[in-house]
């Protein structure tokens, strides 16, 4: 945790000025952005550290068979199955890039994760008749990843896929259903699948920047409301919609069936956030989450509980009965 300290104040101390007294330097950075044109309060966005593609999102990148990777059993991937082709995502190559434009089933899909809110979230790149490519702003709005298109040069908002700045201020992309799971569980399932392979870039693949981040008592750079209940910060909670159910609850109750959803816990997954090597973090285990009438696939993310209050403040806590 000392290490974690040091390493965000560092990263914190000459950024973490609002945007209103950064507008100038944003300005030149971003010249064909229209900052005239926003559905936010821009005292809301900060830097985070790094510029404009400090953090590089990946194009087109490779895959490899997934029965031969080597990615540990217990190392969580994020799983994209659409239209017969199934793929997995090491977070051990996202938590460097954040984004990935890629396709799957043909569809083209931005595959992104913000370490700082743990939200995994698949969008698909199509939008008003055009394709999008994504990369990362460096900065943050309650702690989590402002993304912009190349095209626009517009931001949007990673938890909600909505556009939040420029010409795309407003406009809302498709979320496409995906999953956390330990990488065993994805090869077991998908034997012929794929996973992204080892980007050509030099980055210390394997081990975790943010070390012991989700022990941490607050958020990095986040100036919202707490969450309700005395639900820590960053505690994961499962996100379906506006309804959320803590993962502590999962655990003691691996199964649950309420609100027209089945959620499912089984143990074996590694927190990606917990050690300094990724492999060996703690077991959190994986969450699925089925419509309880059909069976089928649905929309979730498993996220910390200070991003689902952030934005969506009026959300409902599924506390149970216990």
């Amino acid at each position: 945790m000392k290490h974690l300290a040091l390493a965000l104040t560092l990263l914190a101390a000459p950024l973490a000025a609002p945007l209103a007294a950064q507008a100038p330097f944003w300005t030149s950075e971003w010249p064909d952005t229209d900052f005239g044109n926003t559905s936010v309060d821009f005292t809301e966005i900060l830097s985070g550290g790094p510029g404009k593609d400090g953090i590089p999102a990946l194009n087109d990148p490779a895959y490899e068979a997934a029965a031969t990777a080597a990615i540990t059993p217990q190392e969580a991937v994020l799983t994209v199955e659409l239209n017969g082709q199934a793929r997995a995502y090491p977070i051990r190559y996202l938590m460097w890039h954040e984004i990935a434009n890629t396709e799957v089933g043909g569809v083209p899909l931005a595959v992104t994760y913000c370490p700082l809110c743990n939200s995994g979230i698949v969008f698909d790149r199509r939008l008003n008749g055009q394709v999008l490519d994504f990369g990362v702003t460096g900065k943050l709005r309650y702690s989590d990843m402002v993304m912009f298109d190349r095209q626009t040069e517009s931001w949007w908002q990673q938890f909600t896929g909505k556009g939040i700045v420029g010409d795309m201020n407003g406009a809302q992309l498709t979320q496409v259903i995906s999953w956390m799971e330990p990488m065993g569980e994805f090869v077991a399932r998908n034997p012929e699948g794929e996973v992204m392979a080892r980007p050509d870039s030099p980055r210390s693949y394997g081990t975790n920047p943010y070390n012991g981040y989700d022990s941490a008592a607050t958020p990095f750079l986040y100036r919202g409301e707490n969450p309700p209940h005395g639900i820590p910060p960053l505690a994961r909670v499962v996100r379906v919609g506006n309804r959320a159910w803590t993962l502590d609850r999962l655990q003691r109750n691996p199964e649950i069936v309420e609100e027209g959803v089945r959620i499912v816990w089984e143990s074996g997954m590694a927190s990606p956030l917990d050690t300094a090597r990724i492999s060996a973090g703690r077991d959190i285990g994986s969450v699925r989450v089925y419509d309880a009438a059909t069976g089928a696939n649905i929309l979730h993310e498993v996220v910390f509980a200070f991003a689902f209050h952030a934005f969506e403040p009026d959300g409902i806590w599924m506390l149970g009965p216990e």
